[in-house]
């Protein structure tokens, strides 16, 4: 379909799902894109016919093309950006450019994964660096691995303001408790922060539970104009904002370990949201890690810098508290099969649209939540993606 563009279009979620996740056998990375896409097509109650876009990434050696071949669609635009975790906040927000300015009307992004069974085969290991090459290698001889990354960055934070690793367990804690109400939650049995800091030790501070699970699955989100919104089968989740931001790849180029670009994204969409920090009602972060959650939510304005392990303390990250943090059980509890940053879209306008069912969060007047914020990270900390997400525009 053509579409003649007078002016910048709004664009809104407009349909959304999850493919089978947890522990899955058989499906490969294709058949995980496929279940998901098709899923989301049919909660957006439109044609796949209108679907003239398409982002993808982490599959393939010419993705998105070949994930396009395999789901049957030819699209006018595609995106492969490739930045670790925050990839899909980053796609959402180039393809809500795309959208608005009439370069392409729905554009679809898809994810599949099966990690965790990639492992159990053996065809895939954990704890490894990134690469070898380029500058990267002068880290390598270090032994510098993802976790020990984190870990590190996590190391300076305590030593800086005093966060404990009592606070960083709190963020497991409250993310099972959030997943414990949430029936597609790899992991619900309620943990303790003894239990947390009790586990093997991974890389110092972190302990086992510290850490993401590992998982399959796949996701889906339908962004679309404003025009089809008349056609969809639920009612749209806008977009009011986004951010992107990168920061660094070698450790020795990260001005403060205490710092991630969420700083820069996160206020470039709030900016352009013209919503604030205080505004927003429940927060989906990228959480491989708990020291993630917690910078995090420190460097989109939350709170203050130094202040986040108080702030996530007391229950305030769960369902019931004061603000909802990943409300799925995120990375820590529900899923993790990779690049998790599109799972966090798809939570965030399932909230918004009231159909989260047991772990669904309600206002005051018991309403859904206005407003959301979904913020991924890349790497370590090497790049963040956040949108801002509201039932009005």
């Amino acid at each position: 379909m053509a579409t003649t563009v007078r002016g910048p279009r709004k664009v809104a979620v407009v349909g959304t799902a999850l493919s089978d996740c947890g522990r899955i056998e058989g499906p490969t990375p294709y058949a995980l894109h496929a279940q998901a896409a098709r899923r989301a097509l049919a909660d957006s109650g439109l044609d796949r016919s209108v679907v003239d876009g398409f982002a993808s990434a982490g599959l393939g050696a010419l993705a998105p093309a070949e994930v396009a071949e395999y789901l049957g669609l030819r699209p006018r635009w595609v995106d492969s950006t490739a930045v670790g975790g925050a990839t899909w906040e980053v796609m959402a927000a180039h393809a809500s450019d795309a959208i608005a300015a009439g370069h392409a009307d729905a554009v679809l992004l898809a994810y599949g994964s099966t990690a965790r069974s990639d492992v159990r085969a053996g065809r895939r290991t954990s704890n490894l660096p990134f690469g070898a090459r380029g500058p990267l290698q002068f880290e390598v001889p270090y032994g510098h691995t993802l976790v020990a990354k984190y870990a590190m960055a996590a190391r300076r934070h305590m030593h800086e303001y005093g966060t404990t690793a009592e606070q960083l367990a709190e963020v497991a804690v409250q993310a099972r408790a959030n997943a414990s109400r949430n029936p597609d939650a790899m992991f619900r049995d309620p943990i303790t922060v003894d239990e947390v800091l009790a586990g093997p030790l991974i890389a110092d501070p972190f302990t086992k539970l510290h850490c993401c699970i590992r998982s399959d699955g796949g996701c889906a989100v339908l962004l679309a104009a404003e025009e089809y919104v008349r056609d969809t089968a639920k009612p749209p989740v806008w977009v009011l904002g986004t951010g992107e931001h990168v920061s660094h790849s070698t450790m020795s180029e990260w001005e403060d370990f205490t710092v991630s670009p969420a700083a820069v994204s996160g206020r470039l969409a709030f900016e352009r949201a013209g919503v604030r920090p205080q505004d927003i009602d429940i927060a989906e972060v990228y959480d491989a890690f708990t020291y993630m959650t917690l910078v995090t939510l420190e460097d989109l304005g939350f709170c203050a810098k130094g202040e986040g392990g108080a702030f996530v303390e007391k229950g305030r990250l769960q369902l019931d508290g004061a603000f909802p943090v990943n409300t799925d059980g995120g990375g820590l509890s529900a899923c993790h099969p990779g690049m998790r940053g599109l799972f966090l879209l798809v939570e965030a306008a399932r909230q918004l649209r009231g159909e989260a069912g047991g772990h669904q969060v309600f206002r005051r007047d018991g309403s859904p939540p206005e407003l959301a914020v979904a913020s991924g990270t890349g790497g370590w900390f090497c790049s963040a993606g956040t949108v801002v997400l509201g039932r009005n525009h």
